[in-house]
């Protein structure tokens, strides 16, 4: 997607990219970082904030995964936190009965100044963080959530595998600059380090508050192999997760169970 700050606008076009998916064969889809909303300013998503289980983008997605017969990953959602002057970026799971069985609020805020393009995101001044890794069990497989930046620090991704991850979600807005250099040998890194599968669904393009964001969403398998991806434009791509695959992975390459003590942080 390429979200503007028109959230029925974003919402009419997840909609219709849900469907996509759907019709291309999906159990669960995910939606990007900010899809309700990428405003003109950061303070914009504090005016649509909603309470956890109550608001429109909540009911819209609900009615997503009913309609649908979906579990639906709801990128990112500005919900309310202890700080009235913020919000938490939640990442929440629908089930197919328009149930949010899972909740994730994303740890690792971006705040960060690109000497090179002046571009600064300070994602601290509006987002409170979360603290909790959250793995939970899908139709898909035992599922972790992540978001955006959380990418960059391999040690939450350890502790979802530590949990029996087996699929790693991770909506995200990247921007173009770090994406072009950072986002695919990322996303393939912790895929061959974890063995898991991973997907990652992106913004790309232009936004009117005038960032460009790299897109290329992906889905890599626990090889590292790149099965598919979105280069450009809105779309939705689609792939297999074959359980019976990563297992066979884990257990002809036994990485996991290399695993030191060290690295565990007994």
């Amino acid at each position: 997607m390429a979200s503007g700050p028109n959230v029925q606008a974003n919402l009419l076009e997840a909609e219709r990219l849900i469907e996509v998916a759907k019709n291309a064969g999906a159990t669960l889809a995910m939606l990007p970082e900010n899809f309700a909303i990428m405003g003109a300013t950061e303070q914009d998503k504090l005016g649509i904030k909603e309470q956890l289980g109550s608001g429109p983008i909540q009911d819209f997605l609900a009615q997503q995964a009913r309609k649908h017969s979906l579990w639906i990953v709801g990128g990112t959602i500005p919900l309310t936190s202890e700080n009235p002057e913020k919000i938490s970026a939640a990442c929440l799971l629908f089930d197919t009965h328009g149930k949010a069985v899972a909740h994730y609020n994303k740890i690792h805020l971006f705040d960060v100044t690109l000497i090179d393009s002046e571009e600064s995101y300070i994602e601290s001044q509006t987002i409170e963080p979360g603290d909790n890794v959250v793995v939970v069990d899908t139709p898909i497989g035992r599922v972790g959530l992540s978001v955006c930046y959380d990418l960059r620090f391999p040690e939450l991704f350890r502790a979802m595998v530590r949990q029996g991850a087996e699929v790693i979600l991770l909506p995200a807005a990247f921007t173009a600059n770090t994406g072009r250099a950072h986002w695919n040998p990322l996303i393939r890194a912790r895929a061959i380090e974890n063995q898991c599968y991973f997907a990652a669904s992106a913004q790309g393009g232009f936004h009117v508050n005038g960032r460009e964001t790299y897109g290329h969403s992906m889905i890599v398998d626990p090889w590292g192999t790149v099965l598919v991806q979105q280069p450009n434009g809105p779309g939705a791509i689609c792939a297999e997760i074959d359980l019976a695959s990563l297992h066979h992975v884990r257990e002809v390459f036994p990485v996991l169970e290399h695993i030191s003590l060290g690295d565990t942080g007994k």
